[in-house]
C-alpha cells in the first residue's frame, strides 16, 4: 500500500502511467476517494501523463492528522505529496473540494503547477451553496440513514437523463450501500466546513497557469455562472460548458470531458 509522508502524516496514493511531459495530479472532491478517478480518467490520462491520484486526509488509508483544515491545508498537502514523490511541476486537475483545493494550491505554490484545470467548483460559496452545505452537515450530525445521502448525491449530482436510467440508478445505490462512504462523518463534516470557508475569489487574478474551467449546462450543485465568475477573473482562462451533463460531468460526460482535458494539456507541450 504506497503511503507518503506529508507534515507529519501519511496520503495514500496511487501513481499510474510514465508518459514524457508533466505529470497530472486528479484531486477528488467532496466525500470522495481517489477510487473514483479509476475507472474512466486514469486509463485515459495516463496515456500521455504521469497520473497521480490520492486520498485527502481522514479519507481511506490517508492518515487524519485530527482538527479542523482549509483548502490550504488541503492543497499544501498536495505540495506536500508531490515533495514526497520528487516532482517538482504537475499539472492539476481538481473537482469540486478538489478544484477548492487546486485553485489553492495555484496561488501558494504557483511553481509547482504547469496547467490547472477547475471543474464543478466555485471560487467564493453564495447564499445557496452555503445553506445547502450546511443541510448536508445537519443531516450527518443528526444520524440521518445512508439512504437519504445517496439520494441527496443522486438529485444535486446527476442531470434528468441519467437519472431516468434506472440501471445507473441501482448501480450507484449499490455502490454506496455496498462500500459506505470512504471517510468517516466527522471528516465529511470537516470538508465541509472547508468548503464553506474557502474564499479566493479577489485573489483569482494572481493565477497565471493557464486554466481551465470546466462545467456541466445541467449542474445545479455549481451552476454554470459560478464558473463565469471563475473565468472573468482568472487571466486567460477558457471556459467550457458541455451541454451533456450536470455536477458529475467527468462520469455524465467521460469521453468529452476527457477529450476536453486532453487536449488542453497537450498544448503544453505542443
Amino acid at each position: 500500500m504506497p503511503l507518503a509522508d506529508v507534515g507529519g502524516h501519511q496520503l495514500y496514493y496511487e501513481s499510474h502511467g510514465q508518459g514524457l511531459g508533466l505529470p497530472l495530479v486528479l484531486i477528488m472532491g467532496l466525500g470522495g476517494s481517489c477510487k473514483g478517478w479509476l475507472p474512466l480518467q486514469v486509463p485515459e490520462f495516463s496515456r500521455q501523463h504521469r497520473t497521480l491520484v490520492f486520498d485527502n486526509r481522514g479519507v481511506g488509508e490517508s492518515q487524519d492528522p485530527g482538527g479542523p483544515f482549509s483548502t490550504e491545508d488541503l492543497a499544501d498537502d498536495t505540495a506536500g505529496l508531490l515533495d514526497a514523490l520528487g516532482i517538482e511541476r504537475a499539472h492539476v486537475l481538481g473537482a469540486f473540494l478538489g478544484g477548492m483545493v487546486a485553485q489553492q494550491l495555484t496561488l501558494r505554490h504557483p511553481q509547482r503547477v504547469g496547467r490547472l484545470v477547475l471543474v464543478a467548483t466555485y471560487a467564493r460559496p453564495d447564499t445557496k451553496r452555503r445553506l445547502l452545505l450546511e443541510q448536508w452537515k445537519s443531516m450527518v450530525e443528526h444520524g440521518m440513514p445512508l439512504e437519504v445521502h445517496v439520494n441527496e448525491r443522486v438529485l444535486w449530482g446527476l442531470q434528468d437523463e441519467t437519472l431516468e436510467q434506472t440501471d445507473a440508478l441501482a448501480a450507484l445505490r449499490t455502490f454506496f450501500e455496498r462500500d459506505g462512504a470512504p471517510l468517516p462523518d466527522d471528516v465529511f463534516v470537516r470538508q465541509i466546513d472547508a468548503c464553506l470557508d474557502h474564499d479566493v475569489h479577489d485573489e483569482l487574478r494572481r493565477i497565471a497557469a493557464p486554466t481551465l474551467v470546466m462545467c456541466g449546462r445541467q449542474d445545479q450543485l455549481t451552476p454554470p455562472r459560478l464558473h463565469r465568475q471563475i473565468a472573468d477573473e482568472i487571466p486567460h482562462a477558457r471556459l467550457v460548458t458541455l451541454t451533456y451533463g450536470a455536477h458529475l460531468i467527468a462520469a455524465e460526460a467521460a469521453p468529452r470531458f476527457n477529450e476536453v482535458v486532453s487536449e488542453f494539456l497537450a498544448e503544453a507541450d505542443a
